[in-house]
């Protein structure tokens, strides 16, 4: 089994329709031999994330939480506070 390299362009790209051909490629369901129990996915490189589009309010909109593990540990940011971050 050998796993090629994608490098994908992000610029002007819609966030969810990427995810979906990102999500393709990582599993190999684009493969002839796919077999859903084998890890056959390849490897992918996205570039120029900071040019991606976002449709509607998903910059103000979009939280992602996650827990430190301890009481009132639970962190919430919206995307657009993600992006500034990074």
């Amino acid at each position: 089994m050998e796993r090629k390299i994608h490098i994908i362009d992000a610029t002007g790209k819609v966030l969810g329709r990427l995810a979906s051909q990102i999500a393709i490629l990582l599993r190999g369901k684009h493969k002839i031999n796919f077999d859903p129990s084998k890890d056959m996915g390849d490897i992918v490189v996205v570039k120029n994330v900071e040019k991606m589009k976002f449709t509607g309010k998903k910059l103000k909109k979009k939280i992602y939480r996650w827990h430190s593990g301890y009481l009132g540990g639970l962190k919430e940011r919206t995307l657009e506070e993600m992006l500034k971050k990074d």
